[in-house]
């Protein structure tokens, strides 16, 4: 099949969306497809093939240049490569796009519902009422999503999420994919990594997230300060790796002075895809406090690598972490959260068993798997008549697993 996808973001920027995307698609042309993603032009962007590179604004929005969508490019590109099908990976700007080019040439569009978007309307200006936005922003989703030939959940607590809000239409439920890679950390690496950032404390530990309000990471410093206190009463100490930059930086750094957590935490930026897995793998546990995430991406690299994970109960993380199997859950309280970590370290058997646990987890979202489902995803809207309806094409509706 020849699949273009089109993002508003992509490398150099950061994100879930930009490497779900890559993991995918790289897994797509492993299986002899043929696929071009459609990302905005960057200062700093390195050239690759089958990436097609659309003007941007240099004004940014969360980070990320301002596509635009004025361009004759799309369309151009589009007709000359003999695109079968559009996979959108966000509504607005590209998601416009791609449905007018849907209603002028009669390509199938498929949308995955990356992020749960009202969790970013503080990058609004001036914005007041938030839930009037949010109602606005609903109404445009259920719009855009009925417009499209099928949409993809992340994961099943999506798809439910989905479904609340009334997107009456058919549902897959297709993960980001691991690649083979994440599998395999490499031991001397680690090993360096460790003794770099572990100096004289006792355990060590990561998160890879971008310093975001969103991101829930405030909480997370208090909940290491309760940490510092318990494992304090023991004389044991640690040192936590922050992997990840975002408009929050100068803010959060100026956060862990105040708190008095400079000694422990460490704002290590943004680090190569390639490299995080070694980083996961020098590390006690994986430390995560997001509640906005549609998938935990991170979660199952990290998983990958054996580094068990002590999260906050949310949407994404749930369909990922079980408890006492490859890490646990908590409530939002940061001292209960900082207990879970301290219990499990005092406890080395359930943490040896927990290493292997997360790794058998992420070894059911192998990137071969989810590429194949994906395919049958494209095959389905490529192959609908004009008349099929929404009910007769829902095959994939209340789908609950790749494997």
């Amino acid at each position: 099949m020849r699949i273009a996808m089109f993002t508003n973001n992509y490398k150099p920027y950061i994100g879930g969306v930009p490497v779900s995307i890559e993991h995918l698609a790289d897994a797509l042309r492993e299986q002899g497809h043929q696929v071009w993603v459609f990302a905005p032009s960057y200062k700093d962007q390195e050239e690759e093939p089958y990436v097609v590179r659309y003007p941007s604004f240099p004004v940014s929005v969360v980070g990320a240049p301002v596509p635009n969508i004025l361009t004759k490019l799309f369309e151009r590109k589009v007709k000359e490569l003999g695109i079968d099908v559009i996979h959108v990976h966000h509504p607005a700007i590209v998601g416009n796009v791609a449905l007018r080019l849907k209603r002028k040439m009669h390509i199938p569009v498929v949308f995955t519902y990356h992020t749960r978007y009202e969790e970013y309307l503080h990058y609004i200006a001036g914005l007041k009422k938030i839930e009037d936005c949010t109602g606005v922003i609903d109404k445009y989703l259920r719009y855009f999503c009925r417009k499209c030939d099928l949409l993809i959940a992340p994961t099943p607590g999506i798809c439910a999420y989905l479904q609340e809000k009334k997107m009456d239409m058919p549902v897959a439920v297709l993960p980001t994919g691991i690649p083979a890679d994440s599998f395999l950390p490499e031991k001397e690496k680690a090993e360096r990594v460790r003794k770099e950032y572990i100096g004289s404390a006792d355990y060590l530990f990561c998160t890879v997230s971008r310093l975001a309000k969103e991101k829930n990471l405030y909480f997370q410093l208090e909940g290491l300060v309760c940490l510092k206190r318990l494992l304090g009463k023991s004389g044991k100490s640690f040192r936590h790796l922050m992997i990840g930059d975002g408009p929050e930086r100068e803010k959060f750094e100026n956060r862990i002075g105040e708190l008095g957590l400079a000694q422990e935490v460490i704002l290590v930026g943004n680090v190569p895809n390639t490299e995080i897995k070694n980083y996961q793998a020098a590390s006690d546990l994986f430390l995560f406090t997001s509640k906005s995430e549609t998938q935990g991406i991170v979660l199952l690299e990290a998983m990958a690598a054996e580094n068990p994970v002590i999260a906050v109960t949310a949407s994404g993380v749930c369909d990922v972490v079980k408890n006492g199997e490859n890490g646990y859950m908590t409530s939002e309280d940061a001292f209960r959260w900082a207990k879970k970590i301290a219990d499990v370290l005092e406890n080395p058997e359930e943490l040896a068993a927990m290493r292997a646990g997360a790794r058998r987890t992420a070894e059911t979202y192998s990137e071969e798997m989810v590429a194949a489902r994906a395919v049958l995803c494209y095959q389905k809207v490529c192959t609908k008549t004009p008349e099929e309806t929404p009910a007769r094409i829902s095959l994939f509706h209340h789908s609950h697993s790749v494997v």
